[in-house]
């Protein structure tokens, strides 16, 4: 397992090992021992598993506030998403800074994002199943999203016509949230 350092220093790119042969392959995709060596050491609490039919679906840009804030582990095991990072800790120098990483089936990559950042993907294929693990337990009180094209903080998924939820189209913009991150 590698590491991929990114532009925002506490969000990680993750490139398993993988053993193929002509039967197929094997990888390990979550071991705390190697994750803790690698310097992510979380408690992750929870799986959680997404499927979307459509290309150009848009899931995002979703997080939990404090006291319930959640790292990710984020990866795509059938088809292929551009998963988007958003930094949203108010103090952090690369506040409202924003990754792009593809994340499919076929480079097996994972993403984490430490608390304190948002997170959305599109998806760049039909019928694709994205999977994460969190480090604290689901919690509608404190379950929060901010609109996917906010020019604040300007992202570009890549899509001009989303396909959307009625909570992301209804979601309120990064000025109007009562995100509490520092």
């Amino acid at each position: 397992m590698k590491i991929i350092e990114t532009e925002i220093p506490e969000v990680k790119i993750i490139e398993p090992d993988v053993f193929g042969d002509h039967r197929g392959w094997f990888m390990e995709s979550y071991s705390k021992k190697k994750f803790a060596d690698l310097g992510i050491d979380c408690n992750f609490v929870q799986d959680n598993h997404s499927f979307s039919a459509e290309k150009g679906t848009l899931r995002g840009i979703h997080f939990q506030i404090n006291p319930m804030s959640q790292a990710k582990l984020t990866r795509c095991t059938v088809g292929a998403v551009m998963d988007i990072i958003v930094d949203l800790r108010k103090n952090s120098p690369t506040y409202k800074k924003w990754l792009k990483i593809e994340l499919s089936a076929e480079n097996k990559r994972l993403a984490f994002a430490p608390r304190g950042f948002g997170h959305g993907f599109v998806t760049l294929t039909e019928n694709v199943n994205f999977q994460y693990k969190v480090d604290e337990y689901y919690s509608a009180e404190f379950d929060r999203s901010i609109r996917f094209d906010d020019k604040e903080i300007g992202i570009d998924w890549g899509i001009a016509d989303p396909i959307l939820s009625d909570k992301d189209k209804n979601a309120p913009l990064l000025k109007d949230s009562d995100i509490n991150f520092e």
